[in-house]
């Protein structure tokens, strides 16, 4: 590590052993006890740390916080917090509780094995109060360490759990606390791919615009949450389950939207023979979808998601504006199959060459990234309005140098065609019932589904205006 980045760690540190108030228990394990290290190191570490501990062994482990079948998880993390909290409350509440803000800070983490290459991930959470005798906020993140060496990977820990504690203490707003995960850190060394604030400290935050901050500062490339906006991590959903993703920008989420990832649905439960149990389905948006307006409109994104939640989908939010990096995404989570729902404009696009010109193998690696593993795309067909003709997936244009290419993608099933579809339905776009929502114009309602209309009139999403459908 540079000097300079040890010493902005090191100043981050002896603040916090500086601060009267503050002290806790640090509970790690893996990866060493990197981040009680950094506080013992700087000096003043007795008036802020009551104990550390770190629980390697599994019998151990158990014994103190209970049995689990996955000791690097969210589980393990908020049972740690919990007994840790608990025990610091019941020996020092009565004591110090009136003139001390209590803290907890756990992690449990899987660094890189001098056995095996494993993956290296962890999950880091810090428990602390903002009044004295005050019920505790929380602030827990999941990092995945990316350095080749463990010892690297340890010190990163430390940097980031030393982040992540100053940053609870001494950020009064999220999104600082999110930017500040990052300092002194080289880029590449960490990903921060899940986070969740709670508590009272944090009651009037939105955790989907957290995690859309993740991407947005770069922490990471993609983010996930449930329909109840929930915030989770990918294994934590990806894992031993089948993958099937519809890319759009949902403004608004139409009839179309839906016949796609229905008919989509059908041909992949058949093709893969998974039950619908073993089935993710997903939402992506890009976070150039989101920029299209040049900048974040946090109203607009919270719209789209909360019509996806009250159809009850799961939400990715990704830096992945090519398709192939979606697919390499995902196939690192799941050996399962992965499917991509799309429309005929899409899959034309995808052989169009002019988007790979930054590949050193232009079209034939992106194409080969994409389609490596058990990888399809399950393709909508459009209609061409000049003639009324439906167009199928397996019957468009591509460049006379690429038939040969197409060809045997589609000779080798890698393109389905959906073929279980509404075709009135083909005649529906999302831009056309948005300006219809925006101009007034009650065709918009026959475009959407009727609990889309249902949350965008009561809600007021996209500029509905009750008054301008009166006029």
């Amino acid at each position: 590590m540079k000097a300079e980045w040890d010493v902005g760690t090191s100043k981050k540190a002896f603040q916090i052993n500086l601060d009267a108030e503050r002290y806790g228990t640090f509970a790690e394990i893996g990866a060493g006890q990197e981040v009680a290290r950094r506080f013992f190191h700087v000096g003043g570490a007795s008036g802020t740390i009551a104990k550390t501990m770190s629980a390697y062994d599994m019998t151990f482990s158990d014994a103190i916080y209970g049995p689990t079948d996955r000791y690097v998880s969210r589980v393990r993390l908020g049972t740690m917090l919990d007994h840790e909290y608990n025990l610091l409350i019941e020996r020092l509440d009565q004591k110090l509780g009136p003139e001390r803000l209590f803290f907890v800070f756990a992690d449990t983490v899987a660094a890189r094995s001098f056995k095996q290459h494993n993956e290296a991930h962890g999950w880091l959470g810090i428990r602390f109060q903002t009044e004295h005798v005050g019920e505790p906020s929380q602030i827990i993140i999941h990092v995945r360490m990316l350095d080749e060496a463990n010892v690297d990977q340890q010190e990163a820990l430390g940097v980031i759990g030393v982040n992540l504690i100053h940053g609870a203490f001494y950020c009064p707003k999220p999104e600082e606390l999110i930017s500040s995960l990052q300092e002194n850190l080289a880029h590449g060394r960490l990903e921060v791919d899940m986070i969740k604030f709670s508590g009272p400290a944090f009651s009037k935050v939105d955790n989907r615009l957290m995690s859309l901050q993740l991407v947005s500062q770069g922490l990471t490339d993609a983010v996930m949450f449930r329909a109840d906006g929930e915030t989770v991590q990918p294994a934590e959903v990806f894992y031993k389950n089948a993958i099937l993703v519809e890319r759009g920008s949902f403004r608004p989420v139409t009839y179309a939207t839906n016949d796609m990832l229905d008919g989509a649905c059908r041909k992949f439960l058949a093709e893969s023979g998974c039950g619908e149990s073993d089935l993710v389905v997903l939402m992506e948006m890009t976070l150039e979808n989101l920029l299209a307006e040049g900048q974040l409109n946090h109203a607009d994104f919270l719209a789209r998601v909360d019509i996806l939640g009250a159809l009850g989908r799961t939400v990715l939010i990704s830096k992945f504006g090519e398709y192939y990096r979606l697919s390499g995404y995902l196939s690192r989570y799941t050996s399962e199959m992965v499917g991509l729902v799309m429309g005929v404009p899409s899959l034309m696009e995808i052989f169009d060459e002019k988007y790979y010109l930054n590949l050193e193998g232009g079209i034939l690696e992106a194409l080969g990234r994409m389609f490596k593993g058990a990888f399809k795309l399950y393709v909508y067909p459009m209609i061409d309005e000049a003639t009324g003709r439906i167009i199928s997936a397996h019957e468009i244009e591509v460049a006379p140098n690429l038939k040969a290419l197409f060809r045997f993608i589609v000779d080798n099933n890698f393109i389905v065609e959906i073929t279980d579809y509404h075709p009135e339905y083909l005649k529906i776009f999302p831009p056309d019932a948005l300006v219809k929502l925006q101009s007034g114009d009650r065709d918009w309602e026959k475009m959407v589904p009727p609990e889309v209309s249902q949350i965008i009139k009561e809600r007021g999403f996209f500029g509905y205006s009750p008054r301008s459908v009166a006029a």
